[in-house]
């Protein structure tokens, strides 16, 4: 029980990130209806930024405060990038079939990579978070006290999310904007606004998750430039949960990485014909068989169209 234990408070703090990153798919297809690829492009650059400001700006100096003010910079860098990418490059595809924006979200999402790559090449260390690898002991169990942050930190996000939709003017502008984008015009709703404002709530959202994926939490490799293809393995848990659902991405994204792990510590470490990296099979795995049963996942909406 004591492997057992270990392994849930990885696969649940991998969850957890998974589970961010979600979110950041679905704030964007809630509000513009495209499937936003490019969602792991802004994990990888929103950590480095954290460790840019972190290490080698070395804001307001270390502990909590150089932390909070390392990530608060990242967040607000990566959501106006966010919102400039949408304002001047996809706001001139309206009009344009999805599938070409779809095109352009990969095409951004090749393009950061070699940036990163470039401009910070293999950096020496990851983001130091205050909690560091200190672990708390629960009977034989010992927790990392990033990974219980790191799920604390998505159930908050998560808060947020349901909060902002169900009782703010501007969640109910992105909603209506979701269901009808001529309907939201006439009633004085400025739905270029919204789709900026959903790319940039889902930049901070992507520094969240890569933020805490760099510090450590899950089976992570701390910083690295692998942490893009980390994030779109955050891809079937939307489709589990369904597109357009924050509460579906979280049960997505949790229950991905929770079944990740667990086959990684039981199947893959004993049963040498599925090899070392079946673990990393099982949420495309699990994706495709929701896709047979469910189409539109377990809480996504089902589309009905009339003949």
């Amino acid at each position: 029980m004591t492997k057992f234990f270990s392994l849930l408070q990885d696969g649940l703090a991998l969850g957890a990130v998974y589970a961010l990153v979600a979110l950041g798919f679905v704030v964007i297809y809630r509000a513009t209806g495209v499937i936003n690829f490019a969602q792991g492009a802004l994990v990888v650059f929103g950590a480095f930024l954290v460790y840019q400001a972190q290490h080698t700006w070395n804001l307001l100096g270390g502990g909590w405060p150089g932390f909070i003010a390392s990530a608060l910079f990242a967040i607000v860098c990566v959501a106006a990038i966010g919102a400039a990418f949408e304002a001047l490059v996809l706001r001139r595809m309206i009009g344009q079939p999805i599938f070409a924006i779809i095109l352009i979200t990969i095409g951004l999402f090749l393009l950061v990579e070699p940036i990163t790559t470039t401009i910070w090449h293999n950096p020496p260390g990851g983001i130091t978070t205050p909690l560091g690898l200190d672990r708390v002991t629960i009977g034989d169990v010992k927790i990392l006290q990033v990974n219980i942050a790191t799920v604390v930190l998505g159930a908050i996000v998560f808060g947020g999310f349901f909060l902002l939709f169900q009782y703010t003017k501007v969640g109910v502008a992105m909603r209506a904007t979701a269901v009808d984008q001529e309907a939201a015009l006439a009633q004085g709703i400025s739905v270029r606004r919204v789709f900026a404002l959903s790319w940039a709530i889902a930049g901070a959202v992507a520094v969240v998750a890569g933020m805490m994926l760099a510090g450590g939490a899950g089976p992570a490799p701390g910083l690295s430039i692998n942490l893009s293809l980390i994030a779109l393995r955050a891809f079937p848990a939307i489709i589990l949960g369904g597109l357009d659902s924050p509460g579906g991405a979280v049960v997505g994204g949790l229950t991905i990485g929770v079944a990740q792990v667990m086959t990684g510590g039981y199947i893959s470490s004993n049963v040498d014909v599925l090899g070392a990296e079946f673990a990393d099979v099982v949420p495309y795995i699990i994706m495709l068989a929701i896709l047979l049963v469910r189409p539109y996942g377990l809480f996504g909406t089902r589309e009905v169209r009339r003949v």
